[in-house]
């Protein structure tokens, strides 16, 4: 920067602080720019025109924050609010979000002079017989401040606003997470309910053929292993139903927590299943990079690591401080506010490395190498992104065509079951064909239950994929 503006008619102490002033404009260390990213132009996986399998949706249906309306279930909406409030994964999230902020402020501080106030009094004599004892009152105001001439203290301010804004990110990313999971297991223990009702029904109907069987033995129409195999149907269903209400309880216990409860304080009541699965309208790729807190976050991490290298190479430069003191002393207190018992001083301190065997350009190598694992960083998490929303957009496709598949099977082993029954009943067939008939149907039934939970669970995570109703700016910005 060009000083010769300045005139040799200044006072040198004025020179001084002009200089200070205007060097105070530098800022050492490379700006920041937001490193690249490739985005493909559309998604891989993204359904073509006309696909029956993703109908088309408003393009600001996410756009809202509360994505879990989608769904239309009241239960669900009430308990994914919740997290908001008593989540605690979401409260220290929340907490890291306070001390960064707080981390800003403490930074700016620096900015501004430091002034403090000291006083005392003491009692002083000898130890001879003729001499007096006297008091002594001292009181001082003393200040200092060091200006940032190389932009040390602008680049710490930089980075610390940079790691406000990623632990913004993280909360975002933090409450998204705990919104999905309860959720997903919001769903799941619904097809528990689902499948708990199923079995309870079949084991009434195994019940009444077990009984059937039994009576057809006694009469001397079926063999004893009719009624062996229609027992072990009946005991292993009843088996599988108490496998399934220890599943439903843990996922119960699961939501507990999630939503900040002590699991033996959370019931959650069994109501009728809503079988919605919501169409999740997409954007263009490019707009995840926006949208995606976790993306947003390591994007901001960058930031903060490219301001670090400033910081590292300000010490490169001398630091200056300036400080001031007023003061005085005086024998009784009344006498300190007096002039002529003012003192007074002003000073200019300059503080330069001269060797330090390469220790400050091994911390500016170290900061720069920590901005390059940053940008790795932000890039692999783009590269997850796109692979996760590709990953659910497939998984999406696959169980939409699977669904009227699996319809039609649960409808065709349900008439075999019932036609084998009715021929088992006139001696037409053997028993073993209704049991396999029995295990096949109730096999295609749980599987039709399973399927509509994983079509609410794949958009659930391609929801999540996509950054859920986060959006960018969404976040308080550091200030």
């Amino acid at each position: 920067m060009n000083l010769s503006v300045l005139s040799s008619r200044f006072h040198p102490r004025g020179a001084a602080l002009a200089a200070a002033l205007l060097l105070g404009a530098c800022a050492v260390g490379p700006d920041y720019k937001r490193p690249s990213a490739d985005a493909p132009p559309v998604y891989k996986e993204a359904p073509t025109a006309g696909a029956t399998w993703y109908p088309a949706a408003p393009a600001d249906a996410l756009d809202r924050g509360e994505w879990w309306t989608l769904f239309n279930d009241d239960d669900l909406s009430a308990l994914v609010r919740q997290v908001e409030v008593s989540n605690q994964n979401v409260a220290a999230a929340v907490a890291a979000y306070a001390q960064a902020r707080a981390f800003v402020r403490e930074q700016r501080a620096g900015l501004v002079p430091s002034v403090g106030l000291s006083g005392g009094v003491d009692r002083s004599g000898g130890l001879g017989a003729a001499t007096t004892a006297g008091n002594r009152f001292q009181l001082g105001v003393d200040a200092s401040w060091t200006p940032d001439v190389w932009g040390r203290l602008g680049r710490a301010i930089e980075g610390a606003q940079a790691s406000a804004q990623a632990s913004a990110g993280d909360l975002a990313a933090a409450r998204l997470s705990a919104q999905g999971q309860l959720a997903t297991d919001y769903f799941a223990l619904r097809d528990a309910d689902a499948e708990i009702a199923l079995l309870r029904t079949t084991v009434e109907a195994y019940e009444r053929a077990l009984k059937i069987t039994s009576n057809r033995y006694n009469a001397g129409i079926a063999a004893k292993t009719d009624v062996l195999q229609a027992q072990t149907q009946l005991d292993s269903t009843r088996a599988d139903l108490a496998t399934l209400q220890g599943q439903r309880a843990q996922l119960e216990h699961a939501i507990a927590v999630l939503h900040g409860k002590a699991p033996g304080d959370f019931t959650l009541r069994v109501v009728p299943w809503k079988v919605n699965v919501p169409t999740v309208p997409l954007g263009v790729p490019s707009e995840l990079l926006q949208r995606r807190p976790d993306i947003a976050a390591a994007e901001r991490r960058v930031a903060a690591a490219n301001a670090q290298i400033g910081v590292q190479a300000s010490a490169y430069y001398p630091s200056l401080t300036l400080s001031a003191s007023l003061g005085g002393a005086a024998t009784t207190a009344g006498q300190l506010f007096r002039a002529s018992n003012a003192l007074w001083s002003l000073g200019l301190s300059v503080a330069q490395t001269l060797f330090d065997a390469g220790a400050t350009s091994a911390r500016v190598e170290a900061a720069e190498a920590a901005r390059d694992q940053a940008v790795a960083q932000y890039r692999q998490t783009v590269l997850v992104a796109f692979q996760s929303v590709e990953d659910q957009l497939a998984q999406t496709r696959a169980l939409a065509e699977q669904a009227s598949l699996r319809l039609q099977a649960s409808q065709a082993a349900d008439l075999t079951e019932q036609q084998l029954l009715n021929r088992y009943a006139q001696g037409q067939v053997a028993y073993t064909d209704v049991v396999t008939a029995q295990a096949t149907a109730l096999s295609a039934r749980r599987t039709l239950a399973l399927l509509v939970s994983n079509r609410q669970a794949s958009a659930i995570a391609l929801i999540q994929a996509l950054g859920g109703g986060w959006q960018a700016g969404g976040s308080p910005a550091a200030r």
